[in-house]
């Protein structure tokens, strides 16, 4: 060694030496293939933290030349929570297809249970993670309600909430069909659905009006509507999150439909079978979904037309 004064022992860390080094920094952390045994946030923290954040960003930029910019910022921090439960909903998909998977792969062994068991634990989490992923979704979009005026909606897709839809899970077969019952609630509304429809209009009194009286008779309605971005539809949408009624947008699809878009929407709207149509005034396109729900006995109101 004397002879080779320039040469340097290995002084790289051990794997034990990592995870003491994991440890020390950050405390236990389970992996992604195990089960967390840590419980989420409780509700009332999770709603604290969202509108200490929202009191943060208005305090700060509101009144100053940052502005012009509050509102999308408020947008995308609801979208941060809402991308989150995306991910989480990933990560679920991956959970049922591989306890699919060793469902079919059990031999009565020891291993292949312990294996599944673990699975659905996991699955457990992810479930919890979601919903609390969720309320920050939930209170962030109704902080954003109440800020802007206008309810918060992601450029795609939907916004759900699985909340209190998922039971304890027994074994695998009971997990996955809690989940495939889960998603169907939310993403198919029980009660009655009321479609409206409409086009350019700011008279916001009359459309809650109208919609109040028709909540007051149908107090777990489901309203349906076009989802324009604008209009007696925009309108419609902001009275649903108000009034904490849930709403299905059917949003024409221009690419694969072109003009037809809107029409074949109508199709698709009557097609959920709603016990009435709520109609302010517009253009051809409100006709079309007045004419064709009264040829399939479906009642339609008009408003603003004094005429029913």
């Amino acid at each position: 060694m004397y002879a080779h004064d320039d040469f340097d022992a290995d002084h790289s860390t051990s794997p034990t030496g990592h995870v003491v080094e994991a440890l020390e920094l950050y405390g236990y952390r389970p992996a992604e293939d195990e089960a967390d045994p840590r419980i989420p946030p409780e509700d009332d923290v999770i709603r604290t933290a969202v509108a200490d954040i929202f009191d943060a960003l208005i305090s700060t930029m509101a009144d100053t030349s940052l502005d012009f910019d509050l509102d999308e910022i408020l947008w995308s921090t609801v979208n941060t929570f809402h991308r989150a439960v995306l991910r989480i909903e990933g990560k679920l998909d991956d959970n049922e297809q591989a306890q699919k998977r060793l469902q079919r792969e059990q031999d009565g062994s020891e291993v292949k249970s312990v294996q599944l068991e673990t699975l659905i634990a996991i699955g457990q989490g992810l479930l919890d993670r979601r919903d609390s992923l969720e309320l920050f979704c939930e209170t962030a979009a109704d902080i954003y309600l109440r800020t802007l005026g206008t309810p918060w909606s992601p450029r795609t897709g939907s916004r759900v909430n699985h909340r209190h839809m998922t039971a304890a899970m027994i074994d695998s077969r009971d997990f996955l069909a809690a989940k495939r019952r889960a998603d169907a609630e939310v993403l198919l509304p029980a009660g009655p659905k009321i479609a409206f429809s409409g086009g350019e209009t700011t008279d916001h009194r009359l459309i809650w009006e109208k919609l109040d009286q028709v909540h007051a008779k149908h107090p777990d309605m489901v309203l349906l509507h076009g989802g324009s971005p604008k209009g007696a539809e925009r309108i419609a949408a902001t009275w649903a999150s108000n009034r904490k009624v849930p709403q299905v947008a059917f949003k024409p699809d221009w690419t694969k439909h072109a003009k037809a878009a809107p029409f074949k929407r109508n199709d698709q709207m009557l097609a959920t079978l709603p016990i009435g149509v709520i109609v302010f005034p517009g253009t051809g396109i409100q006709d079309n979904l007045a004419d064709k729900a009264r040829k399939m006995g479906i009642p339609v109101i008009r408003i603003g037309t004094g005429s029913a």
